[in-house]
């Protein structure tokens, strides 16, 4: 299926952005908002889940404002190096360029290594993080696009800010320990354990140590690996994490575990994790995608679909194309019929009757740039273009 339409008006939209814009969980940025919910954890919560759920943009008559966000700006650079190892064009380096500029200027500061954080301040019923604390996911996703910089377009300033997310991974972050195995936090100030985080975080720990050969890194991506591995279901699902509350099964972060664990195989270390990816994978194919291409957003139900779901399926499924052709191309038609805006950027979520299409900067526009410039690059490859 060609994309190249569609990522080259999403690229018009968000470069005329320069990557900068609102968020679903933006609303502690909000002057009146922090002002009415003081310090109280469910006053912050509502706030939070009500402007996310409203389909109407409150947010400039609330003062908040559009801001860069690390996890969007690494999403981007993801991106635009796959589009320069499969064109080369020059105005591609230049993006990337201004988005290590980007990604130097949002790094959160007083940490062992390089980290990332989210440009807002976030309540949820586990925790309040304020703005600019570094999550092992931001940090994740942000080093494995590092890491690509550097593999598809050799600038070895991505390497040098990758390799130091190292000294976060490894000394800030807390560890649930499970004889020799343990799960990253998903911060340095708290002690919630994610399974996404976890792998996401081991994943990029075992790319580093391919380059870096620092013993340190391996020995704790695979005890890490072991823990989640270790909570896969039998049917092969994984929870979101182990606590009460935290128990659904959803599509996308059960996507980014079996993105983590293609990392793993690709580095060698498909004895650990081939069986659970298997079993996982089928879980996942089995039970959150409809004939059409809808993409659930639990396994239990289908509405409301959001934006990640189709995104990150076609990751996952891009980097196993050969396999999965049918299923990318089903799952894309349905994302380009439903979830699109004829000025070129992407909808939030697809309910049952409505549709909220308030064009999230990260959440949507980042998440669908890295999608379908993953879908462009892998197929390209296949084809023998790249």
């Amino acid at each position: 299926m060609i994309v190249d339409p569609y990522l080259n008006r999403l690229r018009t939209y968000v470069e005329s952005a320069d990557y900068a814009g609102y968020d679903p969980f933006d609303a502690l940025n909000s002057p009146l908002v922090r002002l009415l919910a003081s310090d109280r954890r469910w006053a912050r919560m509502i706030a939070m889940q009500f402007l996310r759920r409203c389909p109407v943009n409150l947010r400039p008559f609330l003062g908040i404002k559009k801001g860069h966000n690390a996890k969007a700006i690494g999403l981007f650079l993801w991106g635009y190096a796959r589009l320069h190892a499969a064109e080369g064009q020059a105005q591609y380096l230049e993006q990337i360029a201004h988005l290590l500029d980007l990604l130097e200027q949002l790094k959160s500061s007083g940490y062992s290594g390089n980290c990332w954080g989210y440009n807002f301040d976030w309540q949820n019923r586990v925790m309040f993080v304020p703005k600019y604390t570094p999550t092992v996911v931001n940090s994740g996703f942000i080093g494995h696009a590092l890491l690509d910089v550097y593999h598809l377009c050799g600038i070895g300033k991505a390497l040098d800010m990758a390799v130091a997310i190292k000294g976060f991974m490894l000394n800030d972050l807390n560890r649930r320990r499970e004889g020799h195995e343990f799960c990253f936090s998903y911060t340095p100030m708290d002690h919630n354990f994610v399974h996404n985080a976890n792998l996401l975080g081991a994943s990029l720990l075992i790319r580093l140590h391919a380059l870096c050969s620092d013993r340190r890194l391996e020995d704790a991506a695979l005890a890490s690996l072991a823990y989640s591995v270790n909570h896969q279901r039998e049917d092969g699902a994984w929870r979101y994490a182990e606590t009460n509350v935290q128990r659904w099964v959803d599509s996308f972060h059960t996507g980014f575990n079996l993105q983590a664990l293609q990392y793993f195989i690709a580095e060698g270390y498909a004895s650990h994790c081939q069986r659970e990816y298997d079993r996982g994978f089928k879980y996942w194919s089995d039970n959150f995608f409809l004939a059409d291409g809808t993409p659930k957003y639990y396994d239990n139900k289908t509405f409301p679909v959001d934006i990640h779901s189709p995104c990150q399926a076609i990751v996952v499924l891009s980097n196993a194309l050969a396999e999965h052709e049918n299923l990318v191309e089903l799952i894309l038609q349905w994302m380009l019929r439903h979830m699109i805006s004829p000025k070129g950027y992407f909808y939030f979520r697809k309910g049952r009757f409505l549709t909220n299409k308030i064009p999230y900067m990260r959440w949507s526009q980042a998440w669908a740039f890295h999608a379908l410039t993953s879908y462009s690059y892998y197929l390209d490859r296949q084809t023998g273009v790249a």
